[in-house]
């Protein structure tokens, strides 16, 4: 079976406002969370010839139902009511223009047709490059350019309908993944890791004592990685973290919230990761996938903003998920790892073994009865 791939147009249509909303002595211009990295990405799949060595997995549009199992109803019709009425806010600086709710709709569908693929055996994982992205947006407002939160729609339709019990997340967006934290912070059954820069976005969010709460408690892992960090304490925060608590965990389904703005160039971010690094985590996860939940893996995008650099990221993820290679050598990675960087240093390696202090907290699979 080959990796599966989601996208559409329509994703690139959504639009995002101008950063001048925020206030009338910004000068009106377009906020990076734009088309042209997700273009950019699918023009490179096709032009390497990657593209046709993928599985397309048609997207389709979400359901109110289905929105509804993560979204509160009344959060659903706001968003339809302002889409129709010529555009809004979803909150935490979330714009979007007419015809929004009917694509952000299709990108949490996206997701889920990823997911049903994987299930349904048409591929073995899938990688969805989906717009607006999700991982912000918790079930009563949406916040950072999410709108519907992707992985969270997926996740329930998932426990709802395919019956699939135990689910992890790893984001390893540079930013905090706020929103699906909240969906399922006390949820024993729906394990959530987060990677991200320490107190960037949102402020004051992702700290390492919030940990899940009720029956939830140890199922939501934080790790606020020290601005600077390059691929030296991802791989510590994986060895530490992300592995042992996905092996405590046994999720039968493993969603990655792939944001690519941990990369050295990004200008919401102040990272050093690279293609390279992305490669890296990404074998992880599929080695760790293929132990635990018989592979069964769907990387969604998120973010990732530097539009040069992005698409060689989202290269390496497809062909460290396929096997495959498009044959072209990265041409930004020579120069990150150039930088001063990309080696552990004290403070970041003290920053992931606190959290990794608290993988013992994971929720472990339950024993079958009668088992020793």
């Amino acid at each position: 079976m080959s990796t599966g791939f989601v996208f559409s147009e329509r994703y690139l249509w959504h639009e995002t406002g101008s950063w001048s909303e925020l206030s009338a002595w910004v000068q009106p211009s377009s906020p990076p969370e734009s088309p042209e990295p997700k273009r950019r990405i699918r023009n490179l799949l096709e032009i390497t010839g990657l593209l046709p060595r993928l599985t397309t997995v048609p997207p389709r549009p979400a359901s109110r139902a289905e929105l509804e199992r993560f979204h509160v109803p009344r959060y659903v019709e706001q968003i339809s009511a302002m889409s129709a009425a010529g555009g809004g806010d979803a909150g935490g600086f979330t714009p979007f223009r007419p015809g929004a709710f009917e694509i952000a709709s299709l990108s949490a569908g996206g997701v889920i047709a990823a997911a049903d693929a994987v299930l349904d055996g048409i591929v073995r994982n899938a990688y969805a490059l989906v717009r607006p992205p999700g991982h912000h947006a918790s079930p009563s407002t949406g916040d950072g350019f999410c709108i519907f939160n992707n992985i969270g729609v997926a996740v329930e339709h998932l426990r709802h309908v395919r019956g699939i019990q135990r689910v992890a997340v790893v984001d390893w967006d540079v930013h905090h993944g706020n929103g699906t934290e909240a969906g399922f912070y006390e949820n024993p059954d729906v394990l959530t890791i987060s990677l991200h820069q320490d107190a960037w976005y949102p402020l004051a969010s992702g700290g390492r004592e919030r940990n899940g709460a009720g029956r939830g408690l140890g199922a939501n892992l934080n790790v606020p990685l020290p601005a600077g960090s390059g691929s030296g304490a991802y791989d510590l925060a994986f060895e530490h973290v992300v592995e042992p608590a996905l092996q405590r965990f046994q999720p039968e389904f493993i969603f990655v919230a792939c944001g690519l703005d941990a990369n050295y160039m990004d200008p919401l971010a102040r990272m050093m990761l690279d293609g390279e690094s992305y490669r890296a985590m990404t074998l992880r996860i599929r080695a760790v996938a293929d132990a635990v939940c018989a592979g069964r893996l769907v990387v969604v995008h998120e973010g990732g903003y530097a539009a040069e650099i992005v698409p060689f990221c989202a290269l390496a993820v497809i062909e460290a998920m396929s096997g495959l290679s498009a044959g072209i050598a990265d041409p930004w990675v020579p120069r990150n790892r150039g930088c001063p960087g990309q080696e552990l240093l004290p403070h970041q390696a003290a920053a992931v073994m606190a959290a990794a202090a608290l993988v013992q907290r994971v929720p472990a699979q339950p024993q079958p009865a009668g088992s020793a």
